[in-house]
């Protein structure tokens, strides 16, 4: 798991925190995990181990959100952001993948694009526009039959 997703300190194997971006931080108190066999091959280790790693973050109820993120995740995500992941054998590392992907779909939601400044159209496109009113001129003048006029 990269420094983007890890927040330094706490004690325990897993981070004390999970960063989204820098302008946000989700204590780990907010996330909620479910552990469920990750089914697929694997015989009996994954009949009987829960690997596959779910996290859920209410975005609702969050007090590490500010008015405009709630506001931005809730219209984008909704109530609540689930991500899971199940590839690996080991549970440790299927709640790495799920906190990364939960980091990367909030991160995605508060992106805020820029809005797009109109531009001029350029010398070439304003060619081919005439160029083309031209052609359609001429032709139409050919149907009419009657004499081109200079």
């Amino acid at each position: 798991m990269g420094d983007r997703h890890r927040a330094s300190g706490g004690p325990g194997p897993g981070p004390a925190a999970l960063r989204v971006s820098r302008g946000l931080v989700i204590p780990v108190e907010e996330l909620s995990w479910r552990f469920t066999p990750s089914g697929g091959p694997g015989g009996q280790h994954a009949n009987k181990a829960s690997t596959r790693a779910e996290v859920t973050f209410a975005v609702d109820s969050s007090p590490s959100l500010g008015p405009r993120q709630r506001a931005r995740l809730l219209e984008r995500l909704g109530p609540t952001v689930r991500a899971a992941a199940s590839q690996e054998r080991s549970q440790a590392r299927n709640r790495e993948l799920a906190l990364r992907r939960l980091a990367d779909r909030l991160a995605a939601a508060l992106r805020v694009e820029p809005p797009r400044r109109p531009t001029q159209p350029t010398a070439a496109s304003r060619a081919r526009r005439l160029e083309d009113k031209r052609r359609r001129s001429a032709r139409k003048r050919e149907r009419s039959g009657r004499p081109e006029e200079d």
